[in-house]
Order: C-alpha cells, then sequence, then structure tokens
C-alpha cells in the first residue's frame, strides 16, 4: 500500500476521480454541494486521513497537475485571440468594464480586511481572489501573502461565482451576452466561466477574455495597490 501510495500516480489519479466523482454527483443530483472544486478537495482529504495517507505522498502527483497551471494560463491568450475583432471594436468599454471589476474586487476586500482587522499577510493572500489562480498565487507571493491562502479564496469565488451568477444575471436582468461574460469572468474567474459557457458560447468567450484582461490589469494595478496600502 506504501509502495503504492507514494508514486506521483496517486495523487494524480485521485486528483482525477475526486474531480470526476463530484461532476457526476452534481449532474445527477443538482445539489450544490457536490460542486466538483468544492467536492473533489473534500473527497481527497477524507481519503487521506482515513488511510492515514501522508500529505507528501499526495502531492508527489499533485505537485505535477500544479505545473500545468502556468501554460493553461498562458492559453488564454487564445480567447483574446479568438475574440480580437470583438475586443477591436469595443475595446474600451470591456478593458473599463475590466479594470473596474478588478479595481473593485481589491478595494472591496481590503476594506473587509480592514473592518475584520485580519492582519497584514492575510489581507495581501486575499486581494487577488478574483483572478485565475497561477496569476493570483504569485500575486500573493510576490507581496507576502500566504499562498496556500490564496488557493483557497480563489476557489471559494470561483465556485461561488458558479453558484450565484444565474441568479444575479437574472435579478439585474441582464441580456447583453457581452455583459454577461464579462461579469462573470471578472468576478470569478475560471470557476464562473464554466457556468458562462452553459449559459451560451458568446457569453464563454467573454467570460474567458475577462480572466485574461483582468489578470493582466490585476498584476499592473496590484503593484500601485500594494504600495498604497
Amino acid at each position: 500500500m506504501k509502495e503504492l501510495c507514494n508514486t506521483p500516480f496517486f495523487g494524480i489519479t485521485l486528483s482525477i476521480a475526486g474531480y470526476w466523482i463530484g461532476s457526476a454527483l452534481q449532474r445527477k443530483t443538482r445539489i450544490l454541494f457536490f460542486n466538483p472544486l468544492f467536492a473533489a478537495p473534500i473527497m481527497i482529504i477524507a481519503v487521506l486521513a482515513i488511510f492515514k495517507i501522508p500529505y507528501e505522498y499526495y502531492n508527489a502527483g499533485g505537485s505535477l497537475i500544479n505545473m500545468f497551471l502556468v501554460p493553461a494560463t498562458a492559453c488564454l491568450g487564445v480567447s483574446i485571440y479568438s475574440r480580437f475583432d470583438l475586443l477591436r471594436k469595443n475595446w474600451l468599454p470591456i478593458l473599463a468594464g475590466c479594470a473596474a471589476g478588478s479595481a473593485a474586487s481589491m478595494v472591496s476586500v481590503w476594506g473587509l480586511c480592514r473592518l475584520f482587522r485580519l492582519d497584514d499577510s492575510l489581507t495581501y493572500s486575499l486581494i487577488p481572489k478574483s483572478v485565475t489562480t497561477p496569476i493570483a498565487m504569485d500575486i500573493s507571493a510576490g507581496h507576502g501573502g500566504i499562498v496556500p491562502v490564496t488557493v483557497v479564496a480563489v476557489i471559494l469565488t470561483g465556485i461561488a461565482g458558479s453558484l450565484l451568477s444565474p441568479w444575479l444575471v437574472k435579478i439585474f436582468r441582464l441580456k447583453n451576452p457581452l455583459v454577461i461574460g464579462l461579469s462573470i469572468g471578472a468576478c470569478s474567474h475560471v470557476g464562473g466561466t464554466a457556468k458562462a459557457l452553459e449559459m451560451g458560447e458568446a457569453e464563454g468567450s467573454m467570460s474567458g477574455l475577462a480572466i485574461g484582461l483582468c489578470g493582466i490589469i490585476t498584476v499592473c494595478l496590484g503593484t500601485i495597490f500594494y504600495t498604497l496600502i
């Protein structure tokens, strides 16, 4: 058992199995708790705890999955390129919307952290919660944040966006696919984009575009913002 678990294949297989089970349960039950981004980590933790498997054994494979986050982020450029004509025609409202979304996210997190008197390290960890994981990790690590806390915050933000975005679209009576997609992508990155794709191809494309643009904007604004705070 020990020899079997102490290989990269164990961590990779466990991660894929957890995500697949979560996806299957959510499709069958429609229960929000079974969102794979939420259910998979819980199942992985349960397996490690029940069978008393050291985290280092799992991370031998989990770290390989983490390694692919950076090239996956680079692929966001494809979504920008595929919608370049739309970006060129509407470049000002798109850039202004993404900039406003990024700034609102950072300022609101900072304000809540000050309200609840969280220390600086937690504040720095939570500020980049609305951008995709690899970018958020680099921003957090570069400014004294706690990277694992950042990862959890990013995951929870994506789950919240996936769950709440359909309701918010109805509440605010949004009809324009461009507005819907950019709003979801700017607030809840990949987790929200998965839901945007279910709403329509245009919404999904715009959400993917927002992920890339908001990532770039957050890096630029974050440099200034972290200096000011």
